[in-house]
């Protein structure tokens, strides 16, 4: 909303200053510093407000050192961490811009689901909460919204460099400085981005051309349901992330910080240009969402810190979750959150291996046999004796090399 109040003051009134609100790394600084602000200075009385409600987490006796000091601790406190996001993007972010539209969707549809399951459980007092079907559906239901999106909606573009004869090319005597590179029209594509590849595109096409279909009709056939599986499998990874003080927070901002950069790259034609890497119009604008997406994190990480004052909750770690996945499709990285969420991968891994060897040992042997002490994986460590802070710092610094090596793709081709 500012960005048109101070671009109507600057074209009408030639007010000074006003021109900065054209600068996407302007309206993205404010958006963090708002988003820190708000999470920082308004969730204390968040917190308050929700113990005033007796608000509480209830845990479940798994047998963990610290487990049962934990009770009571206020829960849903992601809506800190949606109103940490939703109000700066709404103040500085282009609103009519496609991919902030998407995003503040799944902010909201992924935030609702989570409340109501924290709803359920602490108000109706059922342990269960939302029936696993329900949250399956949403998120599908989420899956299908983007996939057809970005999919049909004209908006959402990229432009591909003009390619020229090397035989038509004349020698010139003095090379042309601070050139613009040349791109053709904007055009609808189902290409994304392969890492450690150098002609690094895949065409969700593909596959259709090979059955003589015909590809740009039909690749939705393909690409919605890819949508679907993404967005279903890191909103849960980030959902069982969270199961100790701060790892789902700091490990949520570091992924953030890295798709940000990946956003500003990828919606600049110059640094498009300079690192080869596919360029989407209107992209950079998702800058202002990250940014605020990463003070949110930052900010709640105040006060879930071990010990934490106060838990995300589904509301929180579901639409966490949510956003990245769509926040990386929407920039055609999908294909790098198997490294990039690298710890929310594995953590859904380690509860799948352990459910299905669980089973598998008790169907053959009559007794169930675990891999791991417990699952998801942090509460193996726990088990092992390790201390909560340490487990938390070490996933951290894990977060970090893999939010590195994601960098790294950029050339490692």
């Amino acid at each position: 909303m500012l960005y048109y109040l101070f671009s109507f003051l600057e074209e009408s009134y030639g007010l000074p200053g006003a021109g900065l609100f054209q600068f996407i790394t302007f309206r993205a600084a404010m958006s963090l510093i708002l988003s820190l602000v708000i999470c920082l200075i308004f969730g204390k009385r968040i917190i308050n407000y929700l113990q005033a409600k007796q608000v509480g987490e209830t845990i479940r006796d798994l047998g963990l050192e610290g487990q049962k000091e934990k009770a009571g601790t206020p829960t849903m406190g992601g809506l800190m961490i949606l109103s940490g996001i939703l109000i700066p993007v709404l103040l500085f972010a282009k609103l009519e811009n496609i991919y902030i539209i998407l995003l503040i969707i799944t902010t909201i549809w992924m935030g609702t689901i989570g409340f109501i399951d924290d709803y359920i459980k602490v108000f109706k007092k059922d342990k269960k909460g939302l029936r696993g079907q329900f949250k399956i559906a949403g998120q599908v239901g989420l899956g299908i919204i983007v996939g057809g999106i970005l999919y049909f909606n004209p908006d959402v573009t990229i432009k591909e460099k003009i390619k020229t004869d090397p035989l038509q090319e004349t020698i010139v005597e003095v090379p042309q400085q601070n050139k613009t590179p040349q791109y053709g029209d904007a055009e609808k594509s189902t290409k994304t981005t392969i890492p450690f590849f150098k002609n690094n595109e895949f065409d969700y096409a593909a596959p259709l051309r090979w059955l003589g279909i015909d590809d740009m009709k039909w690749a939705w056939l393909i690409f919605i349901p890819v949508v679907i599986v993404i967005v279903t499998a890191v909103s849960n990874g980030a959902n069982l992330t969270d199961g100790i003080d701060g790892l789902a927070t700091g490990t949520s901002a570091i992924i953030g910080v890295t798709l940000g950069v990946f956003a500003y790259l990828s919606g600049s034609i110059i640094f498009a240009d300079y690192l080869n890497i596919m360029y989407i119009p209107n992209a950079g604008e998702l800058v202002v969402f990250i940014a605020a997406f990463v003070g949110a994190c930052i900010g709640f990480l105040w006060y879930n810190s071990y010990p934490a004052q106060v838990f995300m909750g589904d509301t929180g770690s579901l639409a966490i979750g949510g956003i990245i996945a769509v926040f990386a499709i929407a920039i055609r990285k999908e294909l790098l959150i198997p490294i990039l969420c690298g710890i929310f991968l594995v953590e859904n891994l380690s509860v799948i291996m352990q459910v299905s060897y669980f089973k598998y040992t008790k169907k053959k042997f009559g007794e169930g046999r675990r891999i791991f002490k417990m699952s998801p994986l942090h509460h193996h460590y726990q088990k092992l004796g390790y201390n909560e802070s340490k487990i938390v710092t070490r996933f951290w610094i894990v977060g970090i090399f893999l939010a590195v090596l994601t960098f790294v793709t950029l050339k490692l081709r």
